[in-house]
């Protein structure tokens, strides 16, 4: 067995990994990232990238189906294997990219499944025959789809699909139930709704999008269901039952128990940490529901052993795993980053209508001891999102009343995803109403209405 010795070994290749991969070589670091299937992890590869891919297919075709809306007439038709070829293209044109950057910046690219072992200053990683030996080992090993085989949930490669065999779809199931109304499981409903697949929604609790304010979560299911989806909320799949051609789904609700038949189930419940078969619990590592606990810098407690991403804390999201592992190599380095706050993380659906938020909803502010105020603006109140033919959707922040802090911003409508960032660096610059207010946005744009969702916290909106 070889020997390889670095300052800082990192343990997968997703938004986390080959970011803190690539912050570690800028500060003078030598670095391995060990991967052990596409650069880029599940985002680049099965999970962000591809996904984004997919919908825009969607939205583009919805916006055909429109043309006359428009004054436009078009032909419309889709071909289902090029719409995943472009997608996959795609995934493949990224994680080629990831492989320029660690050329780049001069990062060991190792291929394989890494295994740790007790050691000193880090533990020592095992890939093949290799040991690599570093001062730092840093884990960014993901996450995967969470099953429940016990009510026959998990994979078959036939009737039921985690999200990876949901991007890559041979045909179109003509009835689909999707279980789990979170990002992911929206996001899968609303493509293949899009396409003309009858589409069954089940959530366990009382209402889809159980993350976002509960006043966009009403909105969204009420433009689900106005497109046709059938929304089932306070509802679980006891049961399933594969046959010849379909699976049989038993549906157990406060009103009993129903059996319906689907062409294919896509399992959207959550995911679980890669853990397993690295000896963590040899090395002490602390495991609770597959995702190892760190303290506000990704420290494990195990001398030399950090963790980001995915494989730790919520929120699950590739932002929050690159910043977090910026802080975790700063703070190593002797730079003294600010500590993640989870709560400053913002969060994107990329459904039909989509849906962003920052920060507390107006339930968690109430819940947290604050006295609030809260403004909303519709879309149809905005020239911009009118003239675009998407007048549905809405704006929400929520203010402290005494100190006028920004607790919170919740979206839904059109390109929502790319306006939540202006309320996150409002949030993060510790900007109050005051200088909301005074902030001039440009006219005609979708940001006017951050604008007079300002001003509705005040009394003082415009064109409502």
């Amino acid at each position: 067995m070889t020997s390889q010795k670095f300052d800082v070994v990192v343990i997968g290749s997703g938004p986390g990994g080959y970011v803190t991969a690539i912050r570690a070589a800028q500060l003078g670091y030598k670095t391995a990232i060990i991967e052990k299937e596409a650069l880029g992890g599940v985002c680049l590869n099965w999970g962000c990238i591809p996904t984004k891919a997919l919908l825009r297919s969607a939205e583009v075709y919805t916006q055909m189906q429109h043309a006359a809306n428009y004054g436009l007439t078009a032909q419309t038709g889709f071909d289902l294997s090029a719409i995943v070829k472009r997608s996959r293209d795609i995934a493949a044109q990224m994680s080629k990219g990831i492989s320029f950057l660690m050329k780049k910046h001069k990062i060991t690219v190792v291929e394989g499944f890494a295994t740790l072992t007790p050691g000193k200053p880090a533990p020592r990683v095992h890939v093949s025959n290799v040991t690599y030996e570093a001062k730092h080992v840093i884990l960014a090993s993901g996450a995967r789809a969470r099953t429940i085989p016990q009510a026959g949930l998990a994979p078959d490669g036939k009737y039921i699909w985690t999200a990876k065999e949901a991007m890559i779809p041979e045909d179109l199931p003509g009835k689909l139930l999707v279980i789990g109304s979170g990002a992911i499981g929206m996001e899968f409903a609303s493509f293949y709704d899009a396409f003309g697949t009858d589409v069954t929604v089940v959530e366990m609790v009382d209402r889809i999008l159980p993350a976002e304010d509960a006043e966009v979560s009403a909105f969204a299911q009420k433009a689900f269901k106005k497109r046709g989806m059938k929304i089932l909320t306070g509802t679980q799949v006891k049961s399933v039952k594969p046959g010849a051609t379909n699976i049989a789904a038993v549906l157990k609700s406060s009103t009993g128990e129903v059996s319906e038949t689907f062409d294919r189930i896509i399992l959207a419940i959550g995911i679980v940490g890669n853990v397993e078969n690295m000896g963590l619990e040899t090395l002490g590592v602390k495991i609770d529901r597959n995702h190892i606990d760190v303290d506000n810098y990704s420290f494990t407690g195990v001398p030399g052993l950090y963790a980001i991403g995915d494989v730790t804390t919520p929120p699950w999201l590739a932002h929050k795993a690159s910043h977090e592992g910026i802080i975790c190599i700063e703070k190593i380095a002797g730079l003294n980053p600010h500590p993640l706050d989870a709560n400053a993380i913002p969060g994107c659906t990329y459904c039909h209508p989509q849906i962003a938020s920052v920060g507390y909803t107006e339930a968690e502010a109430k819940s947290a001891g604050h006295d609030i105020r809260v403004g909303k603006f519709p879309f149809i109140g905005n020239g911009k999102a009118v003239a675009l033919g998407e007048a549905d959707g809405l704006i929400k922040t929520v203010f402290d009343k005494k100190t006028g802090e920004l607790l919170g911003a919740h979206m839904i409508g059109a390109e929502v995803t790319e306006l939540i960032q202006g309320y996150t660096i409002a949030r993060q610059l510790e900007t109050t109403e005051a200088e909301l207010i005074e902030t001039v946005f440009p006219h005609p744009t979708l940001s006017e209405m951050m604008h007079e969702a300002v001003l509705a916290a005040y009394d003082r909106a415009l064109h409502i």
